[in-house]
């Protein structure tokens, strides 16, 4: 069902309670249901992909994957400590162990800066100046590499799915403090 991966969900808690070092994190199975029953644009864009070569796997194993993606359940303290792991070049901080290569963290911050935010990644990069990843239960996590990692949490989302009052707060801590990547 998984192509190559025997329980893709289960190995992306493992990931996640490894780098967190919080065993209890989960999925919220309310959320990831909602996901699925509203995912038809999902849908459309994995068959899409797959028309042209793109996608080898099966495509409810990668949906089903995709929405629990969308429900993992944490706090801003929990998400932001997860984070470090891409502000820290791969590495975590309390142990200094290579999780991912350098190269690996620098491109998966390069794509949260340039999509983390669907339509709106230009615009948090314009205000906010940060690589980020926003959920959707409105929780966002940014990170200054080499400096810091941030989560913030409100549940208003605007038209584009993205936290309101998340991005202006992101906003204002870039401001105010002059710690953008810009």
């Amino acid at each position: 069902m998984y192509g190559r991966l025997k329980d893709p969900r289960r190995d992306l808690l493992d990931f996640i309670r490894q780098v967190s070092g919080l065993p209890h994190v989960g999925y919220n199975e309310t959320v990831a249901l909602s996901e699925k029953q509203s995912g038809f644009r999902n849908a459309a864009l994995v068959n899409l992909m797959r028309s042209f070569g793109n996608i080898r796997n099966d495509i409810e194993g990668i949906l089903d994957f995709y929405f629990h993606l969308c429900s993992i359940e944490m706090t801003c303290e929990e998400l932001s400590k997860a984070f470090l792991l891409y502000a820290n070049h791969g590495k975590m901080p309390e142990q200094n162990a290579e999780i991912i290569s350098k190269s690996k963290a620098k491109r998966i911050n390069a794509i949260m800066q340039t999509c983390g935010f669907y339509d709106e990644a230009g615009e948090f990069t314009f205000k906010v100046g940060l690589p980020g990843k926003s959920g959707v239960g409105g929780g966002i996590a940014a990170v200054h590499p080499g400096k810091y990692a941030v989560a913030v949490w409100s549940p208003g989302l605007n038209k584009k799915g993205n936290s309101f009052k998340g991005m202006k707060a992101l906003e204002l801590l870039t401001t105010k403090t002059e710690l953008s990547i810009f």
